[in-house]
This record gives C-alpha cells, structure tokens and sequence, in this order.
C-alpha cells in the first residue's frame, strides 16, 4: 500500500520531465542534421563550396564518370567554378552562367577565383588600395573580369588581376573589391 502511492506520483513526475527532454532530443537532432549530412560528402568539405580549374583543359561531363559524355571543356585553368554535389572522387559543379555538370576531383583546386560581378549601371568594379570605399582606386574591372581571391573578411576581400597588352605582356594589380561584388566568394564568409 504504500508502494502504491510513491509509484503513481514518480511516474506522473518521470511522465512530466521525459516529454520536455524527448522535444529537446528530437530538436537538437533536427539541428544537426546538416552537420551529419555535411560529412555524408566523400571529402567531408562542406556543400556547396567554391574552388576553380586546375588545369586546362578541364573537361565537364553530363554525368559522374568517364563514361559520360563531355558537356564542354574549359580552356583555361584557375577559372572558378561552385561545387554543388559530391559522388565518389566526381564534383557536380555550377558555372558563373549557372551551367552544371561532372568534374573529376583531380582537376579542380582549392585556389579561389573570382569574377568581378558590377552592382552599379557603370559596370565597373572599384579595385581600391585598402578594404575602405575611401581608399584610393588601383584599377577598375569590368564585368566578368577574372581575379584571384586571397582572403576574404566578410566585407572586403583581397585581389590580385592580372591583365595582359596586345605584345602579350602581362600586368598584374593587386588590392580590395567588396566582397558583393564578386562571383567565387559567398555574402560574409571569410577565410585568409
């Protein structure tokens, strides 16, 4: 009889603390879920991400494999590309156009690159000497001009453009552009 009553009332009080804790469990799990599908990637990098083309030429696939048939080729290396999906040593990449296909792992880099992507009707972007808008112009870019990118703060980050004359002589600049305007480089991420 006495069993009765201390039994009845600790499971109403078990009852009233587990429900909480099982919301807390399954919230906690539903938080995680990105993390443990992130590391579901064969890299365990995070998705997407940006990298660029190692080497030239690169050739882009319709599918995860040498047996599929190549979409098109990139000419150029260190052209920066977004990986989107990962299947074995194969990246599922997306172009500045917005154009996907298969590329093998072998032939892409961590070096980031960019495109200089204008806010303003000029179509122009500001290359400046320090991460200020104040700061004094080193060059000026236009749309869809190539740079490589090589440390970004979540405002500013550090470029170098290489451009070349008409004698094939090559002039390189290097500065700050803001970070929204440019393609290759996520709104407020930073990495040195």
């Amino acid at each position: 009889m006495f069993d009765q009553p201390l039994h009845g009332g600790l499971d109403r009080h078990l009852k009233r603390i587990a429900r909480p804790l099982v919301w807390l469990v399954l919230a906690l799990l539903l938080l995680a879920q990105p993390v443990l599908a992130q590391s579901d990637n064969p890299s365990g990098l995070p998705l997407p991400r940006f990298a660029s083309t190692r080497s030239d030429p690169t050739n882009v696939r319709v599918g995860p494999g040498t047996k599929y048939d190549v979409a098109w080729t990139y000419l150029k290396p260190a052209l920066p590309v977004e990986i989107i999906q990962e299947f074995d040593t194969w990246r599922k990449i997306r172009d500045v156009d917005g154009a996907e296909g298969w590329v093998h792992q072998n032939l892409l880099q961590g070096t980031r690159a960019g495109y200089a992507a204008p806010l303003l009707a000029n179509g122009e972007v500001a290359m400046r000497q320090d991460p200020a808008d104040s700061a004094d112009v080193r060059a000026r870019l236009g749309a869809g001009f190539k740079v490589i990118i090589k440390q970004c703060d979540g405002s500013w980050c550090e470029v170098t453009a290489t451009s070349t004359d008409a004698g094939g002589r090559s002039t390189s600049y290097t500065g700050y552009v803001r970070q929204e305007e440019l393609w290759g480089v996520y709104p407020d991420e930073t990495f040195d």
